[in-house]
């Protein structure tokens, strides 16, 4: 089976609110869980998915299937994925990220999961961030199980593919660029230097599903919140949507910062349909919250 990619809302969906009142009431009260998705990252230069001008307009992810069973779409893949590696690795968080981080440094945040694969909220010094669909700066092998760093990949890839340079269309929120099968050409593909076994990102694919570790970590953070802020998530993957089923069925307000909607909407208390950088601050200064 494909993975889900997209969804149709059944019924008209919600304009939003721009009222920011229940976020920061709730943040007020601490022990809140923050559940981000690539609509955070947007700021920061790095496309969400299936926003305005989303990158599933023009590009299908890789998926798990694929990746695993075509060493053609791995070479497409780690083509692509190098070459966006380049701009997405230089990537700086941004006034969103920066207020998560202030929220938790201020004792409001029981925790934060996200689905992206940036590292950006640690970068602006958030702590104890769930990974939920892992990193993209770390690679692991296949075979042997061997993890190394991508940056360490990425000088083996320009060592076996000299003068590779091609113009992508665009980047994507998993680091892919935007590559036709010209430009891919016969990009070369390294193996893993402990057993000479296929190397894959250390993130969750389409299709692949969330370590059950990892998701029963975050189970249990939902668990122990005082209530559920999503911010720039669709929801349309289950990974992100159980977790907001379960506060709801618990009783456990839950918020949500997107400017479209989502699949969650049906949920929440309120969607406040505003830009993330903007909304986030601004709670911040109602709260008294210094924002680095």
């Amino acid at each position: 089976m494909r993975p889900t990619l997209s969804w149709t809302p059944t019924e008209e969906p919600s304009p939003g609110t721009t009222d920011l009142a229940p976020v920061a009431e709730a943040l007020g009260r601490g022990g809140v869980l923050v559940l981000s998705g690539a609509g955070i990252s947007t700021e920061s230069g790095i496309p969400d998915y299936r926003g305005e001008g989303g990158s599933l307009s023009r590009h299908t992810p890789m998926t798990y299937q694929d990746f695993t069973a075509d060493a053609a779409a791995r070479r497409r893949y780690w083509a692509r994925s190098h070459l966006g590696w380049r701009t997405f690795g230089r990537a700086l968080p941004n006034a969103g990220h920066r207020a998560v981080a202030a929220f938790g440094r201020h004792g409001l945040l029981s925790g934060v999961i996200t689905q992206n694969v940036d590292g950006l909220h640690q970068a602006a010094g958030s702590e104890g961030v769930v990974d939920l669909h892992g990193r993209l700066d770390r690679v692991v092998c296949l075979s042997c199980g061997d993890f190394s760093d991508r940056r360490e990949l990425a000088l083996r890839l320009e060592e076996a593919n000299k003068g590779f340079a091609p113009v992508a269309a665009g980047i994507n929120p998993d680091g892919d660029a935007d590559l036709t099968d010209a430009q891919v050409g016969d990009f070369q593909v390294v193996p893993c230097t402990v057993c000479g076994g296929v190397l894959k990102p250390d993130v969750v694919f389409f299709g692949e599903p969330v370590p059950p570790q990892r998701a029963e970590q975050c189970r249990a953070l939902v668990r122990e919140a005082s209530a559920l802020l999503v911010l720039g998530s669709s929801l349309t993957v289950m990974s992100g949507l159980r977790f907001v089923r379960q506060a709801a069925q618990a009783g456990q307000p839950v918020l949500i910062v997107n400017r479209d909607p989502t699949r969650g909407d049906r949920h929440a208390l309120a969607r406040v349909a505003l830009p993330l950088g903007d909304a986030l601050s601004a709670v911040a200064g109602r709260l008294g919250v210094p924002v680095e």
